[in-house]
């Protein structure tokens, strides 16, 4: 294309609510901490490679019996808490600012798990109840 020669309406994206294809066979539940996999659509999160985190789930969506496209998700980036994983696994104060992995749909681990987890994203905070991420894919797949 060629430069603008004229005044342009250039679209912004209104809001924090994002929306996306739910990958096929998966049943998504509010809340859930979400992954975008290898071919762009999102699933819940899981130990996995090729993925990354995006969200949390709006809703529930129940593409158990769809392809990949059929439904789509709405969810958040954001900072949530997520449970924290256990054994040398768990995350601690001092890995604030870090990236962490996804364990599961609500769990995230200090570590890939000898390379079998994408990773969720980077921790913000952590407190007795959890870990505190912050969930934007642009900056965990940047760091």
């Amino acid at each position: 294309m060629a430069a603008l020669s004229a005044d342009r309406n250039t679209p912004r994206l209104e809001g924090d609510i994002r929306q996306g294809d739910a990958a096929a066979s998966v049943k998504i539940y509010a809340g859930a901490l979400l992954m975008r996999d290898s071919s762009g659509n999102l699933t819940p999160g899981a130990t996995a490679t090729g993925a990354v985190g995006v969200g949390r789930a709006e809703a529930q969506v129940d593409n158990s019996s769809g392809s990949a496209g059929d439904l789509t998700v709405d969810y958040r980036p954001g900072v949530y808490r997520f449970d924290n994983s256990t054994g040398a696994d768990a995350i601690a104060k001092a890995d604030i600012g870090a990236k962490c992995y996804i364990v599961d749909d609500q769990t995230v681990a200090k570590t890939d798990g000898t390379a079998t987890r994408s990773p969720a994203g980077i921790i913000d905070g952590v407190d007795a109840n959890g870990v505190w991420v912050r969930l934007d894919e642009a900056l965990t797949n940047a760091t």
